[in-house]
C-alpha cells in the first residue's frame, strides 16, 4: 500500500488538438468514479503536499487553464462535490480577446471558478523551460505570474506548478528562487524521479484506459516521466 496520497495532473477534456495531454470527457469521468468506487478519497492538493494525505486520499489538478476545464471538469467535479486547482499561464489568460487564441481561460472564467472553490496556483507567465531559463528570466517568470494572478483575482498564489513538470526542467536555482517569490509549493511530475525540494504528481493522459487508470493508482508507472 502506497504511504501517503497521489496528486493527479489533467490539462484538457475533449480538446485533440492537445494531444497526448487530452483525455476525453467520458474517461474523465469514469476515472474519476473508479476511484471513488475503489475507496479513494478526494481531498485538496495542498492536504497531500503539507502532510503526505493518506494511503487512499486523491487529489485533482488541470495545468494550463484550458476552456475545457470550465466546460467539461468543472461541472462534473461540482457535482460530485470534489476538490479541486488550477494552475494558470497568466501571459495566456491575459492574451484573451486581444486576437490571439481563446483556447485558454480569461480571467473572468478563472475568477468565477475560483469563487466556486477551485484553488488557483501560478503556472508561469509564458510556460518555459525553467531548466533552460537563466536567473533572471526565471526569477521574472516566476514573480510577474503571482503579481498578475493577485492583481486579476485578489488571490496571490502561493502554490506553482513546473511548466512541462519533468526532472529536466527544474533546478535548485529555480527552487531558490520559487522560495524567494513567495510560493511555498512547487509541484513537479514524476513520483520518483522529481527534483529535489517538490511535490509530486501523476500525470493522466490520453492513453490511460481502464486498465492503465488503475495501475496508476497503484503506483505501477511511478518510475516513468511523460515523454521519457
Amino acid at each position: 500500500m502506497r504511504p501517503g496520497g497521489r496528486i493527479l495532473c489533467y490539462h484538457s477534456l475533449g480538446e485533440p488538438s492537445y494531444g497526448v495531454n487530452d483525455v476525453s470527457p467520458a474517461r474523465f469521468r469514469r476515472q474519476i468514479e473508479t476511484a471513488l468506487r475503489a475507496g479513494y478519497r478526494f481531498v485538496p492538493a495542498e492536504a497531500i503536499a503539507e502532510t503526505g494525505g493518506a494511503p487512499h486520499d486523491l487529489a485533482i489538478t488541470f495545468d494550463d487553464a484550458c476552456k475545457s476545464v470550465l466546460t467539461v471538469g468543472a461541472p462534473i467535479l461540482s457535482a460530485l462535490g470534489l476538490p479541486w486547482s488550477l494552475f494558470v499561464v497568466s501571459g495566456w489568460c491575459e492574451a484573451i480577446g486581444t486576437g490571439r487564441s481563446d483556447a485558454y481561460l480569461s480571467w473572468q472564467e478563472v475568477e468565477a471558478l475560483a469563487a466556486a472553490g477551485a484553488r488557483i496556483g501560478s503556472h508561469s507567465v509564458t510556460h518555459p523551460d525553467f531548466g533552460r531559463l537563466a536567473p533572471d528570466q526565471a526569477a521574472d517568470e516566476l514573480v510577474r505570474s503571482r503579481e498578475t494572478i493577485g492583481r486579476r483575482l485578489g488571490i496571490v498564489p502561493t502554490s506553482f506548478a513546473i511548466p512541462l513538470g519533468q526532472s529536466m526542467n527544474w533546478s535548485a536555482a529555480a527552487g531558490r528562487l520559487a522560495r524567494e517569490a513567495g510560493y511555498r509549493t512547487v509541484y513537479a511530475q514524476a513520483e520518483e524521479t522529481r527534483p529535489a525540494g517538490t511535490v509530486a504528481r501523476t500525470f493522466v493522459t490520453r492513453f490511460d484506459d481502464a486498465i492503465v487508470f488503475r495501475g496508476l493508482l497503484r503506483g505501477r508507472f511511478d518510475a516513468w516521466e511523460e515523454w521519457v
